[in-house]
Parts: structure tokens; sequence; C-alpha cells
């Protein structure tokens, strides 16, 4: 029997009857998976329309020349020309030895601390940082709001257990380039390794109201400190009346994991953490136990599916590779102590919440249907543009 249909709650959260992608290794663990006649799924046809999209080698490398000829303008007589945040996992650190050593451009490398980053995590950082020579601003968040979110979360039962430290680490990256009057961002994000996100197994971090929306109901403490991007900044402030711009330089490389991870090992002295994301202890338990267990979702089957559509890994390797156990029983009795004493937690209440019969974001306010009414009316504008061009 496969895990997720060992989950009581299968019928609500999975998509039956089962069926796997005949091209990466998705499965109806997504609820919301869909197939072509050939059996591929909805996550690998995005990403060859993505890749069709960004056009060739030359293409892309044209659009990238144009995106660091534009930060080198905006950062001339000023000490940085753009801002990256750093959690010391693979895309951002391979990232920043990318800005650096090859675009040679002058980022203000910006880490947030949660309180669940590993030593590791930050040795990695300071290695980084050193090496390249570049600055790095450390902003902690108070703790008490931090664990009061992240136990309201937890207590709320909701697939995306991650959205506080998510919505944090962006909120105050703004909030420092907005301070040095930064506009262009650095995101190691890419469509090689991440282009299998199932949008079923978790909800937009950025939404403002729906992280609001939970914390009023399951929160005790007043978020006084914590950094919020309210929706008026998201959607119309900041890249509208402030111009401030995202940009992706890894889309336009060749980027693979294996090589990336090479690299830092032997240029910054990277160490590796064993999983995706695992440079957070909470990110870890969360990925590793929390959603496998509650809601039978295994995001190693997300992580590896990029991988294959990307070309980065056979389809029969990470079928092996997913089969791996995903804790060791010992580290993750461990986990589970050290989750529950930095939430605050009882092990009584640690077993509820994880028995209880899963909530969805939907159950709380949220900012998708406005979202939606935004994304449709900038489309509708884009193409009233074009026409009278």
């Amino acid at each position: 029997m496969r895990q997720f249909e060992r989950n009581p709650f299968t019928k609500l959260l999975h998509k039956h009857p089962y069926q796997a992608c005949s091209l990466c290794i998705m499965d109806t663990s997504d609820p919301w998976i869909t197939f072509d006649a050939e059996g591929v799924c909805n996550h690998c046809q995005k990403f060859h329309v993505h890749e069709r999209s960004i056009g060739d080698a030359t293409q892309r490398e044209v659009t990238l020349n144009a995106i660091v000829a534009t930060l080198r303008e905006a950062g001339r007589g000023r000490d940085y020309d753009c801002i990256m945040g750093l959690s010391g996992g693979v895309d951002s650190s391979f990232l920043a030895h990318y800005a650096v050593k090859v675009l040679k451009l002058r980022p203000l490398v910006v880490h947030v601390d949660s309180g669940w980053n590993s030593e590791l995590a930050v040795s990695n950082i300071e290695n980084i940082c050193k090496t390249l020579d570049i600055d790095l601003h450390t902003l902690v968040i108070d703790w008490t709001e931090m664990q009061d979110l992240q136990r309201a979360f937890f207590r709320a039962g909701i697939a995306n257990l991650d959205v506080p430290q998510d919505h944090a680490f962006g909120a105050a990256l703004m909030s420092e380039a907005k301070k040095y009057g930064i506009k262009h961002i650095l995101n190691g994000g890419n469509m090689q390794t991440e282009c299998t996100l199932p949008a079923a197994w978790g909800y937009d971090a950025s939404d403002s109201v729906n992280l609001l929306a939970i914390h009023k109901q399951y929160g005790s403490l007043p978020l006084k400190t914590f950094p919020i991007r309210s929706n008026l900044f998201r959607f119309l402030i900041d890249p509208y009346v402030l111009q401030m711009r995202v940009h992706r330089p890894l889309e336009y490389i060749d980027y693979k994991k294996t090589e990336a991870k090479a690299l830092l090992i032997r240029e910054l002295g990277w160490r590796d953490y064993g999983g995706k994301h695992y440079e957070s202890k909470f990110t870890k338990f969360f990925q590793a136990h929390y959603l496998p267990e509650k809601f039978g979702y295994d995001k190693r089957k997300a992580h590896l599916s990029s991988l294959v559509v990307s070309g980065q890994l056979s389809r029969s390797e990470a079928l092996q590779e997913s089969e791996q156990p995903l804790y060791d029983p010992m580290e993750l009795a461990e986990d589970r102590d050290y989750f529950c004493k930095k939430l605050g937690s009882s092990l009584a209440e640690f077993n509820q919440v994880m028995a209880a019969k899963p909530s969805f974001y939907t159950d709380f306010a949220n900012s998708e249907k406005l979202l939606a009414r935004l994304r449709s009316a900038l489309s509708l504008s884009a193409r009233i543009v074009r026409k009278f061009k």
C-alpha cells in the first residue's frame, strides 16, 4: 500500500484512482494533477511551455545580459546594484556565487534568522559571504512572535506550515531593499529544479490576509514587529509606484543541481544538508514528517520530478531515491521533541493535531480571488497596450 493510501483522509486529500505521470514521478497524491493522452502530467507540460517561452540558449543569454545591464546602471554611484536573500541552501548559495563571480554584480546579501537555523546553515552563510567578500545583513525575527505564529499554523492543521518563515523572508527582504534604495531583487527560484510544486500542497506564503486570518483564530500574541507585506504594497506600490523588480537569473542558464553543489563545495567550502530546504530544522521536519504523515504529501516527489523533467535525473533514479526512508527513527524522535519544545507544544497536543482532520487555506480568509481578478486585469491591459503600439 502506498503511503498516502494509509492516510485516513486519503479520499479528501488525493485524487482517485491512482495514476502516476509517465514522464516524471508525480502522482495523484496531488489532487489537482491532470494527465494528457500520453499520461504526461500538467507539471511536465507547464515546464515545456515555460522552456519555449524563454527561448533558446542564445535568446536566454540576450535576456540575461539585458537584466545585468539594467542592474549595473541602477547601481551606478551606489554601494549595491541589487539585493538578494541567502538561506544557505543550494539555489541561493549558487546565485550568490554566480552573481558575484560571473555576472560581476554587487549584491547586498540579506539573511533572515527566524530561529530555526541549523549550525551548518549559519556556517555555510558565513563562509559564502566571507569568500565572496560581500556584505551580509542578518535580520532577526522576534522569536516570541514567530513562535506564536508558527504554533497557530500548526494548530490550524493546514498543509503549508512554512508560511510564517517564507512570508517573513520575503517581507523583510523587501523592507531592507527600500531602506537602501535598491529596486532590483535577485531570486534563486528556477524552473529547472522547482517546476513541480503542486498548488494543492500549500498556498501562497505572500498572502498577508490568509496569514493574519489564521493567526487571529489560533494565535495568542499581537504581531507587533513581525514583517508583513500587505496586498497594497505587493500588488500596487512596490511594482508600480516604486518600480521594484524581481529577477531570476538561474532561469536563463543551464543550471544543474549536482554541478551547483560540486561548485559550492569546491569554491566556497559549502556543506550539504541532505535535502532541499533542510538548512532550516523546521522545514526539514515539516517536509519529511508533518506533510507525509498528516497529508500523505511527499515533497521529494515534486523536487525529484523537477530534476527528471529538466533532464538532470532519470525517472528510475528518481523512483529509487523516493523509496528511501524519509527519517531515521531515532532522529525523527529527536526532531519531533525539538519541534514541540521550540513551539511550546506538548506531545499530547502534537499527536492530537496530527490525528485531526486536515484544514485548507480556503477555510480562512485569503486573497486568491483578488489575485485572480488582478491577473485578469493586468493581462487585459497588456493586450490593449500591445494592440495600440
